[in-house]
């Protein structure tokens, strides 16, 4: 347990650096960082510390949805905010936007390897993914449709705040599955446990995560 909550907080601190090497790049973000940015414009407020009281919000929503949350839940709420508030002082925007888009894919690449290392601790989905896995088990609707419909909703929110919309939305979206699906495996711990112990025959158990994984 103790090695599954340090794969955990590492990969959440991670995660965060990641989001924040992404909105210093500025050219473009995740939806549910757009809404981040968007409200931490409109309040003042840092945009890690919007995003820790976002994922309280929707924490709260779990409730009608007799979603349970685990450890990793909530220190996703509490690390990726806090890891992102942090970091964001250690990043500039660079001057040219080919550096730019460097920085931005390094980012990305950063989001998706730190999300197959917290999710592969098996400790508890973030609070957003339990949103859309709650709205599936509760009203029977498809997953793809309920991250599509809150995530648009967020981006447009987000947009009309002041967030920042562009090219990096939309290379997001095409790049994070493939990045989370190569390194997820690489730190499962329940698949290495069981290869360890002769049997990866008999496959484990799929993290169960929406697909909306690497977007807190």
């Amino acid at each position: 347990m103790t090695l599954r909550l340090l794969q955990l907080i590492v990969g959440l601190a991670l995660f965060g650096a990641g989001c924040a090497a992404m909105v210093d790049a500025g050219v473009g973000l995740d939806p549910w960082t757009v809404f981040s940015q968007g409200v931490s414009e409109l309040t003042g407020i840092g945009i890690g510390w919007v995003v820790n009281l976002t994922g309280f919000v929707v924490l709260l929503l779990w409730i009608p949805l007799r979603q349970r949350p685990g450890i990793g839940t909530v220190a996703n709420i509490l690390v990726v905010g806090t890891a992102m508030q942090l970091t964001l002082p250690l990043f500039s925007t660079p001057d040219s936007f080919v550096l730019q888009l460097a920085m931005f894919l390094a980012g990305v690449l950063l989001v998706g390897v730190s999300s197959g290392i917290y999710i592969g601790a098996r400790l508890g989905p973030g609070p957003r993914d339990g949103l859309m896995t709650g709205l599936n088990a509760r009203f029977g609707w498809p997953i793809w449709a309920c991250r599509l419909g809150v995530e648009a909703s967020v981006l447009v929110i987000g947009w009309l705040l002041g967030g920042t919309v562009g090219l990096g939305t939309v290379l997001f979206a095409v790049l994070i599955g493939p990045v989370v699906h190569v390194s997820l495996p690489l730190f499962d711990r329940e698949r290495r446990r069981r290869r360890s112990l002769g049997t990866a025959a008999r496959p484990a158990p799929p993290v169960q995560v929406a697909p909306e994984a690497g977007r807190r």
